[in-house]
């Protein structure tokens, strides 16, 4: 699948691209080339996707996605037969469309199956026969056997509990596990800054604390990822504009859009302004003096 010399060049190009990561690509890889498939467990937006997307694409293995929901049926993973065709002319092999599952068999690539607990029973359990026995059996159609590289590649929120089902014993024993976390504030900083050039790094530090704060705020079941940030830094400049300077009011306003619909209640009772209002207090205490004054001379700056 990948040899040694392609393996260090895609960890060199990878530091450019994804922030903070190179233990967790190192494990992708190493479970890829022992032919394991593999769950990736962590809180959104911490780059499960986007790591899966960047070693499908570097190492030219095709990625067929399917997102887990409760009304995902087996023939939506694996194919049905096109009932018009079926109707007129009977059940033919080149009837049948395919569903990701059998086109990651059939080519020999990654099947990932993200938000794997909110997928039906039936449909994660038509993945274990293909993961153990590399091979599926279709009604009307036959045996489709796994090619060497096929892979599944599963990601799931453990602290979701809306909307979930319980996964099997059966399926976990065939998966190995690799757990995420967000990366560190400095990374999570780089992230944004090479994402959006023209947000001064003062907001953007603004915009990772307040992140952070979130996660580990006891009212909070599930804090923000680093998105929350990343859209505290794009409104931030916008609206500052509009206001004719940036001040108080535009980063609370920025924040208060930017994070109350990404962070988690656990109390029912509590409201998503007031707890983002807090944390922004809190973090807007520690302002140097003439933080606005050197903002607005930015602004400008860019305006002239």
């Amino acid at each position: 699948m990948i040899g040694e010399d392609e393996f260090s060049n895609l960890i060199g190009e990878k530091e450019t691209t994804i922030i903070g990561r190179k233990r967790e690509l190192e494990i992708l890889i190493a479970v890829l080339m022992s032919g394991e498939h593999l769950l990736l467990e962590g809180p959104p937006g911490t780059t499960k996707s986007t790591m899966l997307r960047f070693v499908s694409e570097k190492l030219n293995i095709p990625l067929f996605q399917l997102e887990g929901s409760a009304d995902l049926t087996p023939s939506k993973l694996i194919g049905t037969f096109n009932p018009n065709l079926v109707m007129e002319e009977g059940f033919k092999p080149e009837y049948f469309e395919p569903g990701p599952l059998f086109r990651a068999m059939d080519e020999g690539g990654i099947f990932y199956i993200d938000e794997l607990n909110r997928a039906s029973p039936d449909s994660t359990n038509a993945l274990i026969r293909a993961m153990e026995e590399g091979e599926i059996i279709i009604p009307r159609y036959g045996k489709v056997m796994a090619k060497e590289n096929f892979r599944v590649i599963a990601a799931m929120n453990p602290f979701d509990d809306t909307g979930v089902t319980r996964i099997s014993r059966a399926l976990f024993d065939r998966l190995c596990r690799l757990k995420m976390n967000y990366q560190s504030m400095e990374e999570e900083i780089k992230i944004i800054e090479n994402n959006n050039k023209d947000t001064p790094k003062s907001l953007i530090e603004i915009g990772v604390r307040i992140a952070r704060a979130t996660r580990s705020d006891d009212r909070l079941r599930q804090g923000s990822s680093v998105r929350g940030a990343i859209d505290f830094a794009n409104i931030c400049p916008t609206l500052a504009s509009i206001r004719k300077g940036y001040s108080t009011n535009v980063l609370i306003d920025a924040a208060l859009v930017a994070f109350t619909g990404k962070i988690w209640l656990d109390n029912p009772n509590l409201s998503e302004e007031d707890i983002i209002l807090d944390i922004v207090e809190l973090v807007l205490r520690n302002l140097e003096e003439g933080f606005f004054d050197d903002l607005n001379l930015e602004l400008k700056k860019k305006k002239s």
